[in-house]
């Protein structure tokens, strides 16, 4: 399980995007890349979720980067892990009505 601290965005131009992938998420624990969240639009190919070295690929629908993007900017604190061929992202436990 790595922690992350902070993340950078890249979006691929184009009408195939860049090796299948529409939008990609760097996810680090400091300075270290621990994961990369890759982003598909319909119709394109969904790779599996894998370890390359000790850096985590998830691979999710376009229709999923809103929703990946508010638990990067919102929770804290953040982790992600990969567990029997899928990757994992997971906040820790909180209190209940915390807020935001």
């Amino acid at each position: 399980m790595a922690n992350v601290t902070s993340y950078s965005i890249l979006v691929y131009g184009g009408p195939n995007g860049y090796q299948t992938n529409r939008t990609q998420i760097q996810l680090k624990d400091g300075n270290t890349v621990v994961a990369w969240v890759r982003f598909n639009d319909p119709g394109m190919a969904f790779e599996p979720d894998a370890m390359s070295g000790s850096i985590i690929l998830m691979y999710l629908p376009s229709s999923m980067f809103q929703s990946v993007l508010d638990i990067l900017r919102n929770e804290n604190p953040l982790s992600i892990y990969f567990n029997a061929g899928h990757a994992l992202l997971s906040t820790s436990n909180e209190p209940v009505g915390e807020g935001e």
